[in-house]
């Protein structure tokens, strides 16, 4: 066979391809020889700068955790079913009372200005888009009440708990303001981190951070003066309160209306603990491996948040999903959603809304073929039935 016959052949084949039949080819994007969200990671490093660049691929110490997200989707395999009418696919799920396409959720993620001049402007824009929920972060680059009015429908906010009860109380607010219906209280990041990945990038980077951060009056890099800390009476706080104990819960109650999930589980002891104390739902997470040097892969807590949590309270997670498969993988160990971050990032960074919004259709395109191939035509029929453990 010639080489032009078997290049011709081959391009039919992937015409035919389930999965590409549902994804629009990219034209005149630039993104033509982008097949899955990894594609967008070389893509990204050349495009933002090396101390940003180093911030976004950071874990903590030695990069461990970060590791282990995704090995722990390499111990789980699929358990494919046949002859099962699948012609009629309902990927779609509901979180309190909202319904959503897919269970993917683009998670907080701050700073997203230092990846694309546009940030969680086009984030949202590639959100709404393609009908995806938005997690906004407390370190947003974009106000929150901007970000509201782009998304057509409610975004939920993302809180760090200040080392000032006032501050806390301020975002808190806003968010409530700006018709966020559920408010993520990050409790990993309690007592710091060791972002060694990241110091070692930033070192790199010749540029001083007054070229693209705004800066404080003695010069100190700006977080401080991030959109949601504006208007705080006191620039001397933390931005994670260790303080924060399972009693701070009930403070909340008496603050906001807006649902309460907790972000940053990771044991079945704290798992009951919050359905003890009344919150609304937990994000199984380690912050992407930037949190502690657990050495465990969040995929690997699910199954023990699970048993804890009984169906009591929705589960979502994240933590290394860049396939589908992933995703289908931690909704048949019970997962309520899965939250996505780097690949998003990655795609802002090389392509902004459009690159964003390509991510977002890749990871739906993949998550319902492998509904498809395991005999699942809605969440509900997704169960551990369909995975299995190799032997170790």
């Amino acid at each position: 066979m010639n080489q032009a016959l078997a290049r011709r052949r081959f391009l039919e084949f992937l015409a035919a391809s389930p999965l590409l039949a549902q994804q629009p080819p990219a034209k005149d994007t630039g993104m033509q020889d982008i097949f899955n969200v990894m594609d967008f990671e070389p893509r990204a490093k050349a495009a933002i700068a090396p101390a940003h660049w180093g911030y976004l691929r950071t874990g903590v110490d030695d990069d461990l955790t970060l590791r282990a997200n995704r090995a722990a989707f390499d111990r789980l395999f699929l358990r494919p079913r046949r002859m099962v009418d699948v012609s009629k696919l309902d990927s779609s799920i509901e979180l309190f009372g909202q319904k959503w396409p897919t269970p993917i959720v683009l998670a907080p993620a701050g700073s997203q200005k230092a990846y694309h001049p546009e940030g969680e402007a086009a984030v949202a824009r590639a959100a709404t888009r393609l009908n995806h929920l938005q997690i906004l972060s407390t370190v947003t680059s974009t106000p929150i009440e901007d970000i509201a009015k782009i998304h057509r429908r409610p975004i939920w906010y993302q809180l760090y708990p200040t080392s000032i009860w006032d501050n806390t109380e301020r975002m808190v607010r806003r968010a409530e303001a700006a018709g966020c219906p559920v408010l993520v209280i990050t409790v990993d990041t309690q007592g710091g981190r060791n972002t060694e990945t990241e110091a070692r990038s930033v070192a790199l980077d010749p540029r001083p951070c007054s070229a693209c951060h705004p800066v404080t009056s003695d010069g100190r890099r700006g977080r401080r003066m991030m959109p949601m800390f504006q208007g705080f009476q006191t620039q001397e706080f933390t931005v994670h309160n260790p303080a924060q104990t399972w009693d701070s819960i009930r403070r909340y109650r008496q603050l906001t209306s807006m649902k309460l999930i907790l972000k940053g589980l990771e044991t079945a002891e704290d798992a009951r603990l919050a359905v003890e104390h009344g919150v609304d739902g937990i994000v199984v997470s380690n912050h992407g491996g930037r949190a502690v040097e657990s050495g465990r892969g969040t995929l690997d807590v699910l199954p023990e948040v699970m048993d804890a949590t009984a169906g009591r309270l929705p589960v979502l997670i994240d933590g290394g999903f860049r396939r589908g498969t992933d995703i289908f993988k931690a909704m048949a160990l019970g997962a309520s959603a899965v939250c996505i971050g780097r690949p998003y990032l990655w795609a802002l960074g090389a392509f902004g809304e459009a690159g964003v919004a390509r991510v977002l259709e890749i990871l739906t395109a993949e998550f319902r073929l492998a509904m498809t191939q395991c005999g699942t035509i809605h969440i509900a029929a997704i169960s551990k039935s369909l995975v299995g453990y190799h032997s170790r």
